[in-house]
């Protein structure tokens, strides 16, 4: 394992059940203080390859290796943090003895565990729950946690399966925070979601699997620039038909006050709006590359396809 401040190396990684090959030899790493986003679409392998990185399942060939204990070698289970899609908790246990209970696992003193839950049930604004039981709570109260439990033990390895799931705008809000804290503090976050934008928003690079195999794997303003031609969008007064027929620009999509354009390859934004009719009066304008959930998309169509 090189020194450079990776967290974790997976290197040609297989796993085969029956006559499912669900991941085919496939590598990355996550560096200390990194967001990496794994995606894929269902069936695609992301949790199969999440659980080998977790020690559930074991690969049928390749390594899978980190320092974190002072030599080279599978991931340690007390330096990991885990949020799972499918919710791990007793519906029984009350919720800040259930928290304490899952930091003792992680080799927590008990006073140690039980005064860090307090923090973070007050953070979440689940002070008033700490007594009830896991059954009492809402969907997105289980979530959080959920997600307490997992960073608890102040883990250098976090990974993160549909963090968002069941959380409104404002605890999606409060949680992306908390994930660029964990980045800032110099944790490794493996982040798996189907919410683009929310990936978009926090990861600094992007590993996308289909059928098992790697397809896209980069720094996300990278994967933006080599898949996509910019997209512009214009707020404007006037004459919207003198729009229709600008050169350079594809997938023109025109309403009342509003466009939306696709430019062609080798067109720049300045030279598209160098195009725009001078009677069209410009009231907003906004030029980015297509988003994640474009390129996600496009990606695994055009894979299909391809087979």
């Amino acid at each position: 394992m090189n020194k450079n401040g990776l967290i974790l190396e997976v290197d040609r990684i297989d796993k085969q059940f029956d006559t499912v090959h669900a991941v085919n030899r496939i590598s990355f790493s996550v560096a200390r203080g990194e967001v990496l986003g794994v995606l894929g679409p269902n069936g695609a392998g992301k949790t199969t390859a999440i659980r080998m990185i977790l020690g559930i399942f074991d690969p049928d060939s390749g390594e899978i290796r980190t320092d974190l204990d002072g030599r080279s070698g599978r991931v340690p289970k007390e330096r990991t943090g885990y949020l799972p899609e499918e919710r791990g908790l007793y519906d029984s246990a009350r919720v800040l003895d259930l928290l304490v209970y899952f930091g003792e696992l992680k080799g927590m003193p008990k006073a140690a565990a039980r005064e860090r839950a307090t923090d973070w049930l007050d953070r979440f604004d689940l002070t008033d729950w700490k007594r009830s039981k896991v059954e009492k709570l809402s969907k997105g109260m289980q979530q959080k946690v959920q997600f307490i439990a997992s960073v608890l033990h102040r883990p250098d390895l976090v990974v993160l399966d549909e963090p968002f799931s069941g959380l409104d705008p404002v605890n999606q809000d409060l949680l992306k925070e908390i994930v660029r804290g964990l980045r800032d503090d110099g944790a490794a976050v493996l982040l798996s979601s189907h919410q683009m934008n929310l990936v978009e928003e926090l990861c600094d690079r992007i590993f996308l699997i289909h059928r098992g195999e790697r397809v896209l794997y980069g720094g996300l303003d990278a994967i933006k620039e080599a898949h996509g031609e910019h997209a512009v969008r214009l707020r404007f007064r006037g004459d919207g038909g003198a729009l229709a027929g600008l050169q350079g620009a594809t997938e023109v999509d025109l309403e009342e006050g509003r466009a939306s354009f696709r430019l062609t390859g080798g067109v720049t934004p300045d030279d598209f709006i160098r195009e725009i009719p001078e009677d069209i009066e410009i009231l907003a304008l906004h030029v980015d590359r297509p988003p994640l959930h474009d390129i996600f998309v496009h990606t695994i169509e055009g894979d299909y396809e391809a087979r």
